[in-house]
Order: C-alpha cells, then structure tokens, then sequence
C-alpha cells in the first residue's frame, strides 16, 4: 500500500485556503498512485481553534469544508482532522475527529480519546472524549486511526506535582487487541527546545511495545504564540524511524508500506537546539504577519544584544525591505551601543531613523518638576525614557502601518526588568521564551561564518543605558545564575527548597522568586510570545496576579 504523508502549514478559520491546499495535495498523491494520503490534526480548521468553536455557524462550515474536500477524493482515500458532532444529549457538543474520505463522500468517522489539558492544550473545553474503538479497513488492511495525545499515555510528567501520569486510559491498547496492521496519528504537536526528543521517543515506545508501524503527521506554520516544527515520521515496528520529514517546512512523502521492515534507519539530520530554536522564531515571525496580514515590522535598536538579534531574526522572517528600525539614543547611550546600532543595520540594509529622546526626556521631567519637587530621581525617571521610546515606536507603527516587535528576553519578563508601556510595548514578543543566556548562544549561531552581530554587541557587559554606568547585574544576578534558577522554577516548577538543595544560593533563590512571583501582572499585559519551550509566559502558565505566595 502507498501512503502518502501530507505535513502542511494551515490557517486557523480559512477553510478556503486550507481545503485547497489540501485538495492540491490530494490530487498530486493521485498522480504518485498512492492509496491514502494523511492530514494532520484539525487541518481543516486550523489548530486550534478556541471559542470559534463554540459558534454553531463556524462548525457547520467545518462539515461543509469536509465534504467538499470528501468530493475531491475520487481515487484515493484521505485523512483529514476536523470537528465533529457528538449526536448524543449527554457530554460536549463536539469531538475531535479524523474523517475518512473516499469515493466523494465521508466514509466513516474516528474521535479523540484522549483530551490535553495541560501547559497550553485545554481541549476538553471543547471536546468530548471518544469511548468506541475500532478499526479502518482498506486493501486488506486493518488501520488503528489514533489523533495525537492517544499515543501520549505512557508520558510521565515525574518532575511535576500536577501532572504526573495523567491518563487512566490508553487508546492502544484498545485497538492492539484487535491485531492493526500499522498505526495512522494525525498530530498538532508543537515545538519546545527542551523536549525536543519527546516525540521521537513516544512514537518509537509505542510502534515497539505494540510490534506495529507508525505513520505519524504533524503539521507546520505558527498560530500566533504556537509554532509547529512538523517532523512528521514512519516507524517501523522494531521502533526504527523509516522516514523523517522537514522540519519548519511544508513536505509530503510517498510511503510504501511494504519497504519500511525492510529497510535500516534512515540517516537522520539532527540540528543543534538552538538552531531549531532560531528556525522556530524566523516561522513564528513570518506566520505572524503573513497571517494577520501585515507586511512590516518596526523595532528599536539599541546597540544591545536583545534587539539586534530581533532585528536579525525579523529580516530573516520579513525581508530588509520589509524592516525598519528607530535608534533613541539620550545621554546615557553610549557611542559603542549606537555605533554598534548603526553597522547591524547598514549590513542588514535596513531603514533606520535616529531619533534622539533627551530633549524628550528633559521636556518630561521639566512638566513633572512641581510634582515630583523634593523627591529624588528613582526609577521612575528610568522608566520616563523607557516609555518615551515606547510613544516614539507605536507612533511609527500607527502611522506606516506596521507591527512593532518587541525585544524583551525570558529572563527580563520573568523578574520584571523591564517598563510596561515603554519597552515592553509591542504587537509580538519575539524573544520572550528565550532566556538571556539563549539569545547570546544564538547571536553566536548567526555570526558562526560571517560577523553579522557587531561582536562587541555580543561581547560587551549587558546594560539598559538609563543611569550612568548601569549594569543588568547591579539590579540581576548574572545571567548564567539567574537563567538556571528560572528554569528550575518556571519549566521544572521546582521549590524554593529544591532549587537550593541543588547548589544556588539560598538569598539569591529567594530574591529570584520573589521578582517572579511579584511580575505577574506586568506578564500578563505582555504581548503575545513565540512559545519555544515547554513553559512559555501566556496560555501555557496560568498565575493569579493579586495572590499572595511565598
């Protein structure tokens, strides 16, 4: 049997384009002969769609789309992920179904048995969990149909109190006891550097223990904070990976499922994690504005890392052309921070404007005086400049017409270091799930063959430049401290006992958490961030702002 494995980048709610692209797809595996052609988890609606799918007209639009692409397949038989409607007066109105089509009509349909609701997945809001199991029948062959999460059971979440084994079920087991030939998972697993082998590992975990092939598609493209890496895979029932696909790149693969016993483990490519990580943020851009769309992108260069390597990213996601930056120096700018502004973008080819904001700044300070008389200068007049640059780019971005990216780290959002409303302004957070001692890493990535970064950028002690000599680590611990007890806290979700009983200073852990903890609400006007981890700000980690724990 020919399968052919369709991993393709979708657009949540443009049924249109979404059906032709998959159509498209269709017809060109007629023309390879293969029997079946795979889609991925609610292709025909885009992963995921939240609350549109509480509006009745939405979902029988989805069932509309379906038959039309049901249709198309004339000669083939196709698996598409879409919502369906649970017909029984009890539990949610809808499941989460992989439709099969052939001979211009829906054949029959397969639901979701196992529904996520951890980190950012929160799908029994909308679904109900399916309790029938059987088998497709195609050419002789017995197909156990599985949709993502139902190969997930055997996960483990040991390091997390929450979570441990979460599921009492296991859809396999079910469907092993009625002897498939191989096994078909329609996934929408997203990208997270830090579990980058999870996948692998599961998939090849469950084609072993149940001696079954696995046809696995995954789906491209970024929906707004979620960025799907594809990878989609075969693996065959030793647990060899017969065939790896793309990842960050739309790809379809013709299978013959005869070979894929026959054949040692493919040669598989693996990138770097922070190279994957440089690939996943360029998509997430790109998707952004394509999606919503929008062209340009507006950014304040400051001559600090953060901010060039935003730049760096944008130009790779937008084109030059499609970039324009705003360098605000005031008095406390240094000339290497401005300098090393202007060569990124004069090798960049980019527009930029100099805009200095002392003027500004001193304008401010002289209308508050009668205010603010007696008091000495704080922090308050830091985050006046911040701010003054925040009025100076949405001011750009509201007259041309463009997105204003923002360029705050991990590291900065997770303890507060940084101005609501002035330097973390933005319509997307492009570096808001990559730690500061990640964004170095990946600054090196990008100069590894040609100095694109001004070194001394990438060399020189991290500073915000709004009081005379101010250093990142006069109000931080260093970076590379700093970052590992974040990631204790926040991905791992250790105590503050824990993380001390590892090594950190136990005064250190304390201030560390207490600014994360006393951070929530400046986090929760954030932009949306392009989630490249398993524990980003936003959906994936829900915190009360007023609460009060230590």
């Amino acid at each position: 049997m020919k399968i052919a494995l369709a991993q393709l980048n979708y657009h949540i709610g443009n049924l249109k384009e979404n059906s032709e692209k998959i159509i498209h797809a269709i017809k060109n595996a007629e023309k390879e002969k293969a029997d079946i052609i795979i889609f991925s988890e609610l292709c025909v609606c885009g992963y995921i769609p939240q609350d549109l799918l509480e509006q009745k007209d939405f979902i029988s639009r989805c069932l509309e789309t379906v038959k039309k692409i049901a249709a198309s397949c004339t000669h083939i038989t196709a698996i598409v992920g879409a919502p369906s409607i649970n017909n029984d007066n009890k539990g949610k109105k809808l499941y989460n179904s992989a439709y099969i089509l052939a001979d211009g009509k829906i054949q029959s349909v397969f639901h979701k048995t196992l529904l996520p609701t951890y980190d950012i997945f929160d799908e029994y809001r909308y679904f109900e969990p399916n309790s029938d199991f059987g088998l497709l029948e195609i050419n002789n062959k017995k197909i156990a149909i599985t949709i993502c999460e139902d190969l997930w059971d055997e996960q483990n979440f040991d390091y997390d109190f929450a979570q441990g084994k979460l599921y009492k079920t296991s859809p396999m087991e079910k469907l092993s006891a009625l002897n498939p030939d191989f096994i078909i998972n329609i996934a929408a697993s997203p990208f997270s550097y830090n579990q980058d082998d999870v996948r692998k590992n599961i998939l090849v975990l469950n084609a072993k223990k149940y001696t079954c092939p696995i046809f696995y598609v995954n789906q491209i493209g970024a929906q707004t904070e979620l960025i799907f890496d594809g990878g989609s895979m075969v693996i065959n029932s030793r647990g060899t990976v017969f065939k790896q696909m793309k990842f960050f790149e739309e790809d379809i693969a013709v299978i013959n499922s005869e070979d894929i016993e026959k054949t040692e483990n493919e040669n598989l490519s693996v990138n770097p994690v922070v190279e994957k990580m440089y690939d996943a943020l360029v998509l997430g851009i790109k998707d952004y504005f394509v999606k919503s769309c929008f062209k340009q992108a507006v950014l304040g260069l400051s001559g600090g890392i953060d901010s060039a390597l935003t730049l760096v990213l944008a130009v790779r996601a937008l084109g030059n052309d499609n970039v324009r930056v705003l360098l605000m120096p005031s008095k406390y700018s240094s000339d290497h921070s401005v300098d090393d502004a202007l060569q990124l973008a004069h090798k960049l080819e980019v527009r930029y404007d100099v805009i200095n904001i002392q003027n500004s700044v001193d304008t401010t300070e002289h209308a508050l005086f009668p205010v603010f008389m007696g008091r000495k200068a704080d922090l308050t007049e830091e985050n006046i400049q911040a701010r003054i640059r925040g009025v100076l780019l949405m001011a750009v971005s509201n007259k041309f017409g463009t997105i204003l990216l923002n360029t705050s780290n991990k590291s900065e959002a997770a303890t507060g270091y940084g101005t609501l409303y002035g330097d973390m302004c933005g319509g997307l957070s492009v570096l808001g799930d990559v730690y500061k001692t990640d964004v170095y890493k990946m600054a090196e990535f990008i100069n590894k063959d040609e100095e694109i970064i001004p070194w001394n950028t990438i060399t020189k002690p991290p500073s915000a430049e709004l009081r005379p000599d101010q250093k990142d680590s006069d109000s931080l611990p260093e970076y590379e401290v700093l970052d590992k007890i974040l990631f204790n806290y926040i991905e791992m979700k250790k105590s503050h006992s824990e993380i001390v009983s590892i090594g950190f200073d136990e005064a250190i852990v304390r201030k560390v958490l207490r600014l994360v903890n006393s951070n929530e609400y400046k986090r929760f006007q954030a932009p949306p961030i392009l989630r490249v981890s398993s524990k980003a700000f936003g959906f994936g980690r829900r915190m009360p702002i007023v609460a009060r724990f230590e």
